[in-house]
């Protein structure tokens, strides 16, 4: 008989501690992380809860970590999106499933897959945007652009975990200032939190992501402002442009696509009904 603690006295613990820090799914997130602890799935942990689990102070500091509200994919260091895996580092934005609406909308609109396309995101943190386009569109080439090295250097290892280094280039810039065109799409998720409501965030976002990707100035749209105008200007005529939203901002960031020379400009929701996404031409 092994004298290593089991699977699920391990978890009655884990869970417990987490329910107290306020963990929502307290049970849920307890199990990935003994299963990220054993390198099996969940369906295992949930199997075999007799399992041995070896090195048991790692698997109590990986609970103290998330009960202190360091973010799950932190530990992991992994985010799934769209089905692929991200790494994911206190440099950049999780990838969140809101931003897919921005995937979905730039598919929908884009020319089919089998004629090349130019596409450069600015902000690109871990590269999920532009890699997962990338992905889907075999014959597309990706310009990333982040004023942070430490997000650009993320970004690049996401692009060598999908096979996608030899079709992407990385830019450090502040928004346009050091990109040249053309191109045929642009995409963003600029931030676009009003600075007065950073503080308020979840701690695992106020405290473990970068405020340069979440503060977006006094009204949240202080980005818009510098990006849009720059834009259209790389854009290629009848290129897209394709921007993610923060909650009741489609009306200030279509007027200033609009004021910018934009045409075609149209909203997209998310799966609860938020408008999460403008996309808009270069006439």
């Amino acid at each position: 008989m092994s004298d290593l603690p089991r699977a699920d006295d391990c978890l009655i613990n884990a869970e417990e501690k987490l329910r107290t820090a306020g963990i929502e799914g307290p049970r849920r997130e307890a199990r990935l992380l003994l299963a990220y602890h054993l390198g099996c799935t969940v369906e295992r942990v949930m199997a075999f809860p007799e399992e041995p689990v070896a090195d048991r102070q790692r698997f109590d500091a990986m609970i103290a970590r998330r009960a202190a509200r360091e973010p799950l994919s932190h530990i992991t260091g992994l985010r799934e999106f769209w089905s692929l895996d991200f790494e994911v580092s206190s440099h950049v934005l999780d990838p969140r499933p809101d931003s897919e609406t921005l995937i979905e909308a730039v598919l929908t609109l884009s020319p089919p897959a089998d004629r090349p396309l130019s596409i450069v995101d600015f902000g690109t943190g871990s590269g999920c945007l532009l890699l997962t386009l990338l992905s889907e569109r075999p014959l597309a080439k990706g310009t990333a652009v982040d004023l942070s090295p430490d997000a650009l250097a993320v970004a690049q290892r996401n692009a060598i975990r999908h096979g996608l280094a030899e079709r992407c280039s990385f830019i450090r810039s502040n928004w346009a200032e050091n990109v040249t065109g053309p191109f045929d799409i642009v995409i963003s998720n600029p931030p676009y939190i009003e600075s007065a409501t950073v503080l308020d965030l979840e701690p695992e976002v106020r405290d473990h992501e970068p405020h340069l990707a979440l503060d977006g100035g006094a009204d949240g749209l202080v980005a818009y402002r510098a990006l849009i105008p720059q834009a259209f200007s790389l854009l290629r005529e009848g290129g897209l442009i394709a921007l993610e939203l923060g909650m009741g901002q489609a009306g200030q960031v279509s007027e200033i696509l609009l004021q910018s020379g934009f045409s075609e400009i149209n909203t997209h929701c998310d799966l609860a009904g938020i408008e999460r996404c403008l996309t808009a031409r270069h006439p």
